[in-house]
This record gives C-alpha cells, structure tokens and sequence, in this order.
C-alpha cells in the first residue's frame, strides 16, 4: 500500500494556467534580442571582424599583421569615444580565438570593481591558468581592460608586474579615452595607437549602409546632420539615428535637430543676425523666446554660436578676444551659472565685439 501510494501522482498541483487573450503579450516588455529591430544599433551593427572596421585602415592593418604573423604585442588604444577602440580588439579576440573566444579572453569595463585585489585575484588567476590549445602550439589569452583610466593607482602598479611575469601566455590590451592617466610604466610596456575621431565619409559611408540594412527614409539633409552631430562619434551617429527613428518615420534634418535638442543652423544665423546687429535689450528678448519656445539650451547655442564666428569676417584681435569671452561663459555654464546672467554676457560680448569691429573700421 505504501509503495502504491508512492507511486501515485500527487492531486494539489495547480492547473495550468490559461492562454493569455489575444493583445495580452503587447503590453509586457519584450526581451531585447541581439538580432531583432528592437536591439540597440550600436551593438547589432558592431563590427565582427578587421574587415568591418569602418576606419584607421593603418591602425587595423598592423595589428591585422601581427596577428597572422603570432607576434601580437601588449596593446594600449586611446582616443574619443565611439572610435572603434573596443570593436577593433574584440574583432581581433574573435580572430584569434574563434569558437574558444570566451575561454580565453577576460574582459573588465568601467562597470566591473577593478582595484589592486581584482588586479592581484581575478586577474593573475586568469592570466596564471594553463590555456587549453589544440592546434599545434599552445594559445596566449586576452585581457582586455576597456576603459582602463579608471582603474586607481595602485591597481595601475599592481598590474604592471602582472604583465611582465605572465608575458609567455598572456596579452594584456588597455583601452581608454585619455592616455595621460595611464601611469608611464604601464604606457611603456605596449604598443600604443590613438583612434582619431571618424572622418565624416567614414560615418556616412557606414550610415549608408544601415539605412539600406534597416530599410529606412532618410533624405540627404538629415543624413548630413547625423553625421555633422556625430563629430566623429560612430556610436553617437547610431544613437542619433536610431532615436530620430523611434520618432518620426522620415528622418529629415529637422527631425534630426528636434530629436537631440540642438539648435538648427537657421536657428543660429538669426541669433549671430541678433548678436551681431540689434540692441541688448532686443538681442535678449529675442534669444529667450527662441529658447523657450524650442527648448534649447544655452551652452548649445554658445557651442554653435562658436563655430559661426569662425566664419565672419573680422580682425584677428577682436577674433580672439571674442572667443576667450565665450570660452569663460561656456565654463561658468558647465558650474550651474544663472541662465540668464549668461545670456546678458553672451550678448555684452557681442557688444564690445561690434564696438571694436567699429574702431577698427574707422
């Protein structure tokens, strides 16, 4: 009796639930999926191989060389973001590795606690363990520390030992964006390649081919403001593209300017006009309307005012003196300053700048 009732199936469990009504899955959060339109582009779009890099041929090229031919020094990658930095290494650990990619590659971001005890624990165990390597000489690993100027001092002194005892198996690439808070000694033990800011062909080269990948109504206004916002930043150009879309199904250079909030070159012509020709108290009026009613911000339009200045004619002196002014209001700006005390100084600088311009006439 006892095995028979063993045996039996238990009677408590609930019934299964119900089929959801039809519309029921369009109101959860769908998972993100690395292939579906839904995914960020910045990573669906993320270059697999050397090849796909859409820029530094040079850069690529020798490290492409050095692979093949299994001297692959300790590397150090530095430049501004959304250069191809991690993409180019990681293409290389693909390479290098194929299937076996993430047995041997230690990969460590600005996200991960990377003090001296991960230097002396995770990342000397790693870099200590035998690698397992079929084909007829024996793999060295990867470690790869993305965004390494983060990393303290000490963990910066730790790590230079690491990389000399472990030399033999291991190849250790720094990626970072400012190369002087790499300590000098780890500096000197690699190869060290800066990653320029993208020239505008190269953005749009590979926006091109996105829009065509993802089917997208793209004129040639807006596509010439993605890549002049880009300022040579491929993964703010995706971004910028990916955002205008969720937007508005014709991406066109207003949709573009709307969607990240920065002033349009119109918009910046009639503010210089204003700056440059009506009186304070118009000037000011003026540009706070526009303000308000477009939601732009006034280091924006001090950004952009910048760059129209260097195109209007007038003397040298009175060049530099209106760009150290504009200069000192942008860096009280970045410190929370009172808008509109900035604003009355953006426009007095234009003033003493339009009086000048006047005496040097005369």
């Amino acid at each position: 009796m006892a095995g028979t009732a063993a045996a039996a199936p238990m009677d408590i469990d609930a019934a299964a639930p119900p089929p959801p009504p039809p519309g029921a899955a369009a109101k959860g959060k769908a998972p993100l999926s690395a292939g579906g339109r839904a995914a960020p582009w910045v990573e669906k779009y993320r270059p697999q191989s050397l090849a796909d890099v859409a820029a530094h041929r040079d850069i690529v090229d020798t490290i492409d060389r050095l692979t093949n031919e299994n001297r692959l020094p300790h590397l150090l990658l530095y430049g501004p973001p959304g250069t191809g930095k991690t993409s180019t290494i990681l293409a290389v650990a693909r390479k290098l590795y194929g299937s076996q990619y993430s047995n041997m590659i230690l990969e460590l971001n600005a996200s991960d606690e990377r003090g001296i005890d991960v230097v002396r624990q995770q990342i000397q165990d790693f870099a200590g363990a035998r690698s397992l390597s079929f084909g007829a000489r024996p793999s060295v690993k990867l470690v790869l520390l993305d965004e390494a100027d983060a990393m303290t001092k000490d963990a910066q002194f730790a790590l230079r030992r690491v990389i000399e005892k472990y030399t033999r198996s291991t190849r250790f690439a720094l990626i970072c964006n400012h190369v002087n808070k790499i300590i000098p000694a780890l500096q000197s033990r690699c190869t060290r390649f800066r990653f320029a800011p993208l020239d505008g062909s190269h953005v749009r080269e590979r926006l091109q081919h996105i829009i065509k990948s993802e089917g997208l109504s793209v004129d040639e206004g807006g596509l010439t403001a993605l890549v002049r916002l880009s300022n040579g930043d491929m993964r703010k150009a995706l971004n910028i593209l990916q955002s205008t879309h969720m937007a508005s199904q014709q991406i066109t250079e207003e949709a573009v300017y709307l969607c990240t909030g920065n002033p349009m070159p119109n918009d910046i012509e009639r503010i210089a006009f204003w700056l440059l020709n009506e009186p304070f108290s118009t000037s000011f009026k003026h540009i706070s309307d526009m303000k308000m009613r477009k939601g732009l911000a006034l280091v924006d339009i001090i950004r952009e005012v910048t760059m129209f200045v260097f195109k209007i004619e007038m003397p040298s002196d009175v060049r530099v003196k209106l760009i150290n002014n504009l200069a000192d209001i942008e860096y009280r700006l970045s410190f929370a300053c009172n808008d509109k005390l900035q604003l009355g100084a953006l426009i007095s600088a234009f003033t003493d700048t339009r009086t000048a311009m006047v005496a040097a006439a005369s």
